[in-house]
């Protein structure tokens, strides 16, 4: 059985949209760690959902929520914490 994730993409105007994909199996700790990292380092979140190519300039995001966390995460990205 395939488990899904969330994204929630906030933008800067206050809107959000949310996304639910299906995890991605199979890939090892490394490969993960290095999409996740580049993801980071872009201009633009691209995805697709429902057939369609979404292209995000993150310059109108205010933040993107992941959940659950990837498995494996870049060097330098703050693990353990807890919402307040």
């Amino acid at each position: 059985m395939t488990r899904n994730g969330t994204m929630v993409i906030f933008f800067m105007d206050g809107s959000k949209i949310t996304l639910t994909y299906p995890r991605q199996a199979k890939t090892d700790t490394a490969t993960m760690a290095s999409n996740v990292r580049k993801a980071i380092d872009q201009d633009k979140l691209t995805v697709e959902a429902e057939g369609e190519l979404l292209v995000i300039p993150m310059r109108n995001v205010k933040y993107v929520q992941v959940s659950p966390a990837p498995d494996a995460l870049p060097q330098g990205v703050l693990g353990g914490a807890r919402l307040s």
